[in-house]
């Protein structure tokens, strides 16, 4: 059931209530990136990696089964991270990569190509000269940052996005903090490739607990699809942009990424 993520209660509060439920099982965790594993920053370039954040996640993907599931493109993120042993799911899981190096690309994507391409001219011919703008193409999606961009202009950049989706009746905008992702309308988000994974790589089991941490609307999706089967963490609340309530399907919070990756910390051990 939804609730605010002010009302979550925290995970590294709850020790013993989440060793309660891990009891006997074995961890499938799934790990956003972008404001899960480091923090939001103005650019997506700046989202590095910390080291010790890097070990604790190398360290937990030996002992479990650990996956990046993503918006970016999957090369983009493998090498941010930048760990082998790890599955990978970019363009929210479009593209996965799983150790060994086997690709599974879904191919419904595939056929948006020449569309998106026009929305990528389109934006940059009207969003380029807006001070602060950042027209970011993928494989799957354009997105369009506004993090950098004075207030005055948002609504200028909303306009632009509105316009469109609303010419393109086969392409839908899913909004982020401080970004528009426009991508194609397909029945295929992160909660479906969580779930895709499970069954593919053999860990859809009793004895398996999934878990979930992300921050954004995108995020919610796989919440979502493992309710009342795993555990989601919602990753946020420490910082005024973060503070904006809403309604997720996360079962624990922690304020934000550095208390992400403490909760990592403790499951490695």
């Amino acid at each position: 059931m939804s609730m605010n993520f002010s009302d979550l209660p925290s995970a590294l509060e709850r020790g013993e209530e989440l060793n309660a439920r891990l009891a006997g099982k074995k961890l499938a965790i799934f790990l956003d990136y972008d404001g899960t594993l480091t923090p939001i920053v103005d650019r997506p370039e700046m989202a590095i990696l910390s080291q010790s954040a890097r070990a604790i996640v190398r360290e937990l993907a030996e002992r479990c089964s650990l996956a990046i599931v993503s918006g970016r493109d999957r090369p983009d993120v493998e090498k941010l991270v930048g760990i082998d042993n790890l599955i990978y799911a970019g363009s929210h899981g479009f593209d996965i990569v799983v150790p060994g190096g086997k690709a599974i690309q879904r191919e419904e994507g595939a056929e948006f190509a020449e569309v998106l391409e026009q929305v990528k001219a389109r934006l940059h011919a009207e969003v380029d000269g807006i001070e602060g703008s950042l027209i970011e193409p993928k494989k799957s999606s354009v997105a369009v940052h506004y993090r950098l961009v004075a207030p005055d202009r948002h609504a200028d950049i909303q306009a632009v996005v509105d316009a469109i989706i609303a010419e393109h009746d086969t392409l839908r905008v899913t909004p982020g903090k401080m970004v528009y992702e426009i991508q194609p309308k397909l029945d295929w988000n992160k909660g479906k490739a969580v779930l895709w994974l499970l069954e593919a790589l053999d860990l859809d089991k009793p004895d398996i607990l999934p878990m979930y941490f992300g921050d954004d609307i995108t995020d919610e999706d796989a919440f979502r699809a493992l309710s009342g089967r795993g555990i989601g963490i919602f990753v946020g609340g420490a910082t005024a942009e973060a503070k904006t309530d809403r309604p997720t399907d996360a079962d624990y919070r922690v304020e934000d990424p550095d208390a992400a990756v403490r909760l990592l910390d403790t499951l490695a051990r």
